[in-house]
């Protein structure tokens, strides 16, 4: 079969990929479940990497760098944050400079640097405290801790230039122009659903497991070693895969709108009609890649970057004069953004997976039969495995059913499916309150509590991030336009980085107004603290943010696509105005 391949004759693909020679992509050599696997491989080796870490930093910086259970939370929810919010880095410079392959690269060869430097602070005994004989602990030092955070620091911006490239580098290797490549693709993101799950999966059972028996040094030098495995796996597919040169980043485009808006808006500049806009004389806009868009009356005052001052000028800067595409792609960004922060707080929920869940499963009962304990941050199993199991249930069952009586091909819009999400939020830290509560007053001492007790908030949790993240993946990819689907995906994935700061910032409001660490609710002994008072705050802002996230997604209205009769309505006589992006 490969010498069939081999010896046959090219077939160019048509989207514009190229191969790793600069060469027109051959569809029958590049690309397609040709490429796709290497990627697939990479991403479970990466999510196994950084999930182990995630789940094991609060302990690590508790029991073994000597912080308080706060502090810990604190720390983690950063470094979360961080590593979600610097997708903004890596979708820039995957956009504008470096290309997706590249900067998978680069940020793979910077997480692995972290990830070295992490398993030392583990393995050598001058990076980290003495083991605790009696206490009080002895607490890391300055230098101690600079080193470890510098380690985090790395595995940060690792991870948040890879987030926002892997997927939409594996979609590149398959030809939307080509009917049957476009179904195979729908078919990859099945498969990078799963690889990210089975990933998170690995991370918090085999891994922590081996952390537990073997100790931290065993626990951190195992992801690192799976972070080397997962770039050698994607370097191996480099003569398969195909390339798209980078396109330049859409910041620069969203700068310009803003500043000739403004700049006219000072010269007293106004929008009378549609006419008085601009837009170049050809079928493409002069966007590379990007297709026209219709004028949208929303969002107006942008208008002014598009109104032309001066019929007579020859002005080719788009600092100066935009077209209305440009003007449409900055509103459609914009316009999605009541709809991002309007979900924030499941991040926010959510973050309590990797910090305050796995302190609460420390003190209950965590046996399965005789004598096997499931070690505290594996209980994450239970919202991993959910999230598994409940996507082909929705996919095969659910949609089917509610198709029957809505009429839409997924049974509900990505609005609805993201709103079913965050009303189940509500439910997930409602169930987290109550189970803590009991935990507390009834097993104050002796773990006799099981941890099956938190089964609920932990199915829930799943729940709720199933119907939202798949909602928001296609919300977020239906409203990009063509030129921001990069951006748009680190939007998203920021996201999770925000509700993380939030969260940071949720500890420490409720810490400094209730008594501080020694007589608030969040205390370093979680059975004298009041966790299940907090978790009730997080039930109450997941409700309120319910009811704004029904008014802003009721009054949201969905970007267009230019089609063939717009064209005619483009003001005429205007094509020295074809100017350079």
């Amino acid at each position: 079969m490969m010498n069939d391949v081999a010896g046959a004759s090219p077939t160019p693909v048509n989207n514009g990929s190229v191969d790793i020679r600069g060469r027109v992509a051959d569809k029958r050599r590049t690309g397609g479940w040709i490429a796709a696997p290497f990627i697939i491989v990479n991403e479970v080796a990466e999510r196994l990497a950084f999930f182990a870490i995630a789940v094991n930093m609060v302990s690590y910086l508790v029991l073994e760098m000597g912080l308080s259970i706060p502090t810990a939370a604190t720390r983690v929810n950063n470094w979360m944050g961080a590593s979600y919010a610097l997708t903004l880095l890596g979708a820039f410079l995957a956009d504008a400079y470096l290309g997706r392959f590249r900067t998978i690269v680069v940020f793979s060869l910077i997480y692995a640097v972290g990830m070295i430097l992490l398993t030392i602070s583990a393995s050598v005994e001058a990076f980290h405290p003495p083991p605790c004989e009696a206490k009080p602990c002895p607490v890391a030092t300055n230098g101690q801790l600079s080193f470890l955070y510098v380690a985090l620091g790395l595995i940060a911006m690792g991870t948040g230039g890879i987030k926002p490239c892997v997927s939409s580098f594996g979609a590149d290797q398959f030809d939307e122009t080509d009917e049957k490549e476009a179904v195979k693709k729908y078919s990859f993101f099945n498969w990078f659903f799963f690889s990210i799950n089975m990933g998170s999966l690995l991370g918090i059972t085999v891994l922590v497991y081996l952390q537990v028996k073997l100790g931290w040094g065993w626990g951190f030098g195992v992801p690192t070693g799976s972070t080397l495995f997962s770039l050698l796996v994607f370097l191996a597919g480099t003569r398969f895969y195909r390339f798209h040169k980078p396109l330049g980043s859409p910041f620069t485009r969203f700068f310009q709108v803003m500043f000739a808006s403004v700049r006219n808006h000072l010269q007293g500049v106004k929008v009378v009609s549609v006419n008085q806009l601009f837009e170049v004389q050809t079928q493409e806009s002069d966007i590379h890649g990007v297709k026209k868009l219709a004028h949208s009356s929303q969002y107006r005052f942008w208008d002014k970057a598009a109104v032309i001052t001066d019929p007579e000028s020859t002005a080719t800067s788009r600092w100066e004069l935009c077209t209305i595409t440009q003007v449409e792609e900055f509103k459609s960004f914009i316009r999605v953004l009541p709809v991002w922060a309007s979900t924030i707080a499941l991040a926010i929920s959510y973050s309590q997976l990797s910090t305050f869940f796995i302190s609460q499963s420390r003190l209950m009962d965590r046996r399965l039969g005789p004598s096997f304990v499931i070690p505290a941050p594996s209980v994450n199993v239970l919202s991993a495995m959910n999230g598994l199991i409940f996507v082909p249930i929705y996919e095969k069952i659910i949609i089917p059913f509610l198709r029957s009586y809505t009429g839409h091909r997924r049974g509900m819009t990505s609005l609805q499916r993201m709103g079913v999400g965050l009303f189940i939020s509500i439910f997930a830290m409602l169930s987290a309150a109550l189970i803590e509560k009991k935990r507390r007053e009834e097993y104050p001492v002796a773990s006799t509590m099981s941890f099956f007790w938190m089964l609920p908030q932990m199915f829930l949790i799943g729940n709720a991030e199933v119907f939202t993240y798949v909602g928001q993946l296609e919300f977020f990819y239906d409203e990009a336009t063509d030129g921001t689907r990069s951006i748009s995906s680190a939007i998203f994935l920021c996201e999770f980085g925000v509700g993380s700061w939030l969260s940071t910032m949720l500890v420490k409001m409720v810490v400094n107004t209730t008594g501080g660490e020694d007589k608030g609710w969040l205390r370093n002994d979680l059975n004298q603290s009041k966790l299940d008072y907090f978790y009730w705050v997080l039930t109450a802002i997941n409700a309120v943010n319910f009811i704004v996230y029904l008014i802003v997604a009721k009054s949201y209205k969905s970007k267009k696509v230019v089609d063939a009769g717009y064209l005619e309505e483009t003001p005429k006589g205007l094509d020295h105005h074809q100017s350079k992006n």
